[in-house]
Order: structure tokens, then C-alpha cells, then sequence
């Protein structure tokens, strides 16, 4: 009886019949919007697990260990050694050092010095092949040759400048 009192959107021959037909498009409309996925993606990113696992630290970590744990059995083995025994440590060396260029080297040095102490007995008892006597002659007379071309003489620009400052610190005096 219901389908008595329903007013069709549409115009209908059958309001039973309209009825049913509206009923079931609005059921398949609202199990559409159950079903309808949203737009935006709000779901977390995916996590790899080769990224939180880190496979080669965990490797190297192990290797490490692995490492500690034989050298601590290597010094318990030692430890246990020394219990056993007396315990007496060897530490001194009974062996010279030794270079295998040692003897070369110090042939080379006496060389060289033998050399050189060639070289300073020549040079100590050469003479020397400059003459300052000539030198001193030489510059005397370039003084008389710059003496003769000279405005002033060389003596008198000395005693100018004497009698000038003289003059200068009587000024300040007064």
C-alpha cells in the first residue's frame, strides 16, 4: 500500500511498478558510493624492507664481533698460558740493529770530506788575483776628473750646508 501514497518524480503509468524502478536505482546509487575509492591517496608509503633491514650493516656488525670475540680468545689463550707456566716475560732484545747501507754511507761521508778539505787547502793557499792598489789609483783619478767638471767643488757643498744650518738655529733662538 505504500506505493499508493509515493508521488513519482516522473510521470508514470504504474506507481508501483515507478516505485520499484526508483527504489532499485537509489540502492545501485548508494552501493556505488560504498564502493567508491577517494581521489587523494592517503594511504602511507610502502616501506621496503631492504631499506629498515640494512642487510650490509648487520653483516659488517657480525664481522666486527666475530673480530672482538677472537682476539679476547687470543688473550684468554695467553692469559691461560702464562697461569700454566711460570709467567716469566722475555722482554729484552739480544740483537744489534743493522742497516744494510750503513758501510756505503759512511765510505761516501769520508769521501766528501776529504774532498773538501782538498778544496779548502787550495783555496787557502792561492793568491788572490785582484789588485787594490790599482783599484785606489783608479779612483783618486776619477775624483780628479769629477773635480774638474764639477760646478762646486767638492768640499765647499759640506761647509754650505754647515754655515746654513748655523744660520737656521740662530733664527729659532731669536
Amino acid at each position: 500500500m505504500q506505493h499508493l501514497a509515493y508521488q513519482p518524480l516522473l510521470p508514470s503509468g504504474n506507481k508501483y511498478l515507478q516505485q520499484k524502478w526508483d527504489m532499485a536505482s537509489y540502492d545501485l546509487h548508494r552501493r556505488k558510493v560504498k564502493s567508491a575509492k577517494p581521489t587523494i591517496n592517503m594511504t602511507p608509503p610502502e616501506t621496503y624492507s631492504h631499506l629498515a633491514l640494512r642487510l650490509k650493516k648487520q653483516k659488517l656488525e657480525e664481522e666486527w664481533a666475530l673480530k672482538i670475540q677472537r682476539e679476547n680468545n687470543m688473550l684468554m689463550e695467553k692469559i691461560s698460558h702464562i697461569m700454566r707456566t711460570t709467567g716469566g716475560v722475555d722482554n729484552r732484545n739480544y740483537y744489534d740493529r743493522k742497516s744494510l747501507g750503513k758501510e756505503k754511507r759512511q765510505l761516501e761521508l769520508i769521501r766528501i770530506t776529504k774532498e773538501n778539505q782538498l778544496i779548502l787547502f787550495r783555496l787557502s793557499h792561492c793568491r788572490s788575483h785582484y789588485n787594490v792598489k790599482s783599484w785606489h789609483e783608479d779612483w783618486l783619478k776619477t775624483l780628479k776628473l769629477m773635480d774638474s767638471i764639477a760646478h762646486y767643488p767638492r768640499g765647499m757643498s759640506e761647509t754650505a750646508k754647515g754655515t746654513r744650518e748655523s744660520q737656521q738655529a740662530e733664527q729659532r733662538l731669536r
